[in-house]
């Protein structure tokens, strides 16, 4: 694994999150922002040979030590106006933990899983990796990235769906990042898409929920639900997920690839003689204020209605799907929330893994960059639903904050 020095506190922009970037510069002629030649005049899909220095392992964050979980929630939250009061409540789901988020630990693992898979498929590429909102903070490792030589990096964010806070801010924040190090003029970014429907995500969860099914229909459990659980966001950030010109349905991009996503996996788990398999797209994780409207139904609220419902299964698998790894919101919200709640109403419950560092996951990220490298028509780029394969470059006006105007982003025609 590629090891890059730490002591960049001194660089502009570095040891903290940046501000948010007023502006991020152009190349002559282009109007997607610090992009590679070939994308900078922003074509849905590149199809042109690449050649990149480094993939950037792109991350959410989180805290290591109970000293950091304030911090790392202010950083979460900057600019929303939540005051401590409310910031306090949730460290203590962190401090159940030992103040210690597993998504730090799944990222270097699967940096390291990445790198090696590359190597062996021949596209060896030292693997990065950034936090946007915890340390290693993005703008360290775009110094270090620069100063190891590299100008032409390829963004890998852990986050496979479209909206606000699965795509755009991760974008958002990587301009923020190349305008607080200075680095405009010196580095190009490219994004990968979005890979909600690539077979190397599906299939991690495939194998789960049918060893789950399977250890259920053992124990004697004949009505069985998948739970499809991701995390909620604001309808409003919803109805504006993906490119606008497209209609998705009321939940815009973001519902609509998690139900495709869910069709797909429905389509491929097996179902044992005598079991009655069903299915349906549920919610975690609010935390907006109660009267801004959220996607529903909550998990929990949805386990409820099971209970009493004429359907009532007597067992559900969990499989979270809007995650790639194992994030606190996976660990607290549904093995200690959604469980207790199951349980509480008398309905065996299993929760499945996230992808982390299954093979199949790794080797289709690999692909993805190879996808890149190739400059891969899309009728030839892996793809499992009818809404994919995602796009390369962002189209204008994708996946905006209802809360907020269009700010500077990376990978994606501007605004």
């Amino acid at each position: 694994m590629t090891t890059l020095g730490t002591d960049v506190t001194a660089r502009p922009g570095s040891g903290g999150k940046p501000p948010k970037a007023t502006e991020v510069a152009l190349a002559p002629g282009a109007v997607v922002p610090a992009a590679t030649p070939a994308a900078q005049a922003g074509p849905a899909y590149v199809t042109e040979k690449q050649t990149y220095d480094a993939v950037l392992l792109l991350g959410f964050g989180g805290p290591e030590g109970p000293d950091d979980v304030m911090p790392f929630l202010r950083n979460v939250t900057a600019g929303r106006g939540i005051p401590d009061e409310r910031l306090t409540e949730v460290a203590e789901h962190y401090h159940h933990f030992g103040g210690v988020s597993p998504i730090n630990d799944q990222n270097r693992a699967l940096r390291q899983a990445l790198e090696a898979e590359l190597e062996r498929t021949g596209t060896a590429l030292p693997v990065l990796w950034g936090n946007r909102n915890f340390a290693p903070y993005l703008t360290d490792t775009l110094h270090q990235a620069h100063e190891a030589g590299h100008r032409r990096l390829l963004v890998l964010a852990t986050s496979a769906y479209s909206s606000y806070s699965s795509c755009r801010q991760y974008r958002e924040d990587l301009a923020d990042a190349l305008a607080a190090t200075g680095l405009d003029d010196e580095l190009q970014i490219d994004k990968i898409r979005g890979f909600f429907d690539h077979p190397g995500f599906v299939e991690p969860f495939v194998e789960g929920i049918g060893t789950a099914v399977a250890e259920l229909a053992g124990q004697g459990h004949r009505r069985i639900q998948v739970l499809f659980a991701t995390h909620s966001i604001p309808t409003g950030d919803a109805e504006r997920s993906g490119d606008p010109a497209v209609d998705y349905g009321a939940g815009g991009a973001y519902e609509a690839q998690h139900l495709a996503v869910g069709r797909v996996i429905m389509d491929q788990v097996s179902t044992p003689d005598g079991v009655g398999l069903g299915s349906a797209l549920v919610y975690q994780s609010r935390s907006g204020p109660p009267s801004q409207p959220w996607l529903e139904p909550d998990i929990n609220d949805h386990l409820a209605e099971l209970a009493v419902g004429t359907d009532r299964p007597d067992a559900v698998v969990i499989a979270p799907i809007g995650f790639v790894s194992d994030h606190l919101e996976v660990l607290w919200d549904l093995d200690n929330e959604a469980l207790e709640t199951a349980a509480e109403h008398g309905i065996a419950a299993v929760r499945v893994p996230t992808p982390g560092t299954h093979p199949a996951f790794v080797a289709g990220l690999a692909d993805l960059v190879r996808e890149r490298v190739d400059g891969r028509p899309p009728q030839e780029r892996a793809a499992l639903s009818d809404l994919g394969p995602d796009v390369d470059v962002c189209r204008p006006g994708c996946c905006g904050n209802a809360r907020r105007p269009f700010a500077p982003a990376l990978g994606g025609i501007a605004p």
